[in-house]
């Protein structure tokens, strides 16, 4: 079943800024014809239209092919007055208000022509005679100069921690009592293990640039923080053995023996920074 219309028809001024608006589209006058199937209303209606837009522009309708519409006497029969009473129960679908059209009207050459349909061509991107046709990309930097370079400084650094820990207190501990009496360790290599890998790890993930910015952060304070004082750590270790001193003052013992601690600490808060980076988003949102 078609959908029923409105029984009361469109007024001309309703359909006088829809027909301007498909002025400006086409650029020209549009015929009778083109109204009556744009606007589905009838012959008299679409005349007046044109006869309105003919009062507001006349000079923007140019007919250079010298052709000119053909009126047709008015119809005897007028259309319907509109009312706004109490219409029937059945309506008249949307093609009733359209008239059938008696004469073809007169066509312009552009509406004859017939459409020609552009070929794509095809596009080619001409090459650039000023780059060169493969681009020298540099290699990655060679590491083993920086193995070769750290392995006599992991050799001093070990030593230098290993004897300021023995002047401290640290040595010889049996760790596992009544389990394992014969297992014994050296507590004096837990220095250079913890101080030194934490300050290579911290200076990576500082200088990665892949964590957040409250992890970076903390790694690159921390690792400068380790570097100083494991500077400091292997400055007071020559001195005292330069003094042939056998152990450490009391201050020194104290620095060094929270120094574990501190690594464990300090370890445990950047994994925490570069692991929370989902849950701090969150939050700032």
């Amino acid at each position: 079943m078609t959908a029923a219309k409105s029984a009361y028809p469109v007024p001309v001024e309703e359909l006088l800024p829809q027909a301007r608006q498909l002025v400006m589209q086409l650029g020209r006058t549009p015929s009778r014809n083109q109204l009556m199937a744009e606007f589905r209303i009838g012959a008299p209606k679409a005349r007046e239209i044109l006869d309105r837009l003919a009062e507001e522009h006349p000079a923007k309708a140019p007919n250079p092919a010298g052709l000119h519409v053909v009126t047709e006497p008015a119809p005897t029969e007028t259309e319907p007055t509109e009312t706004h009473e109490n219409e029937p129960a059945e309506v008249e679908s949307e093609t009733a208000d359209v008239e059938p059209v008696a004469e073809s009207e007169p066509v312009s050459a552009e509406e004859s022509e017939p459409v020609r349909e552009v070929e794509s061509e095809p596009i080619t991107t001409a090459a650039d005679p000023a780059k060169p046709a493969e681009e020298s990309r540099p290699g990655p930097v060679a590491v083993w100069p920086v193995m070769l370079l750290a392995l006599p400084a992991f050799v001093a650094i070990w030593s230098g921690w290993v004897g300021l820990g023995q002047l401290t207190g640290f040595g010889i501990v049996h760790p596992l009592p009544g389990i394992a009496d014969g297992f014994a360790i050296n507590t004096a290599i837990t220095l250079p293990i913890g101080v030194e890998t934490y300050a290579a790890y911290a200076l990576r993930v500082w200088l990665s640039g892949q964590v957040p910015a409250r992890a970076r952060r903390f790694a690159k304070y921390s690792a400068l923080g380790s570097l100083a004082l494991g500077a400091l750590g292997q400055i007071a270790f020559h001195l005292m053995k330069a003094a042939g001193m056998t152990s450490a003052p009391w201050l020194i013992t104290a620095a060094v023996a929270c120094l574990p601690v501190a690594v464990l600490g300090m370890g445990a808060s950047l994994a925490h920074l570069i692991k929370d980076t989902n849950d701090h988003r969150e939050v700032q949102r």
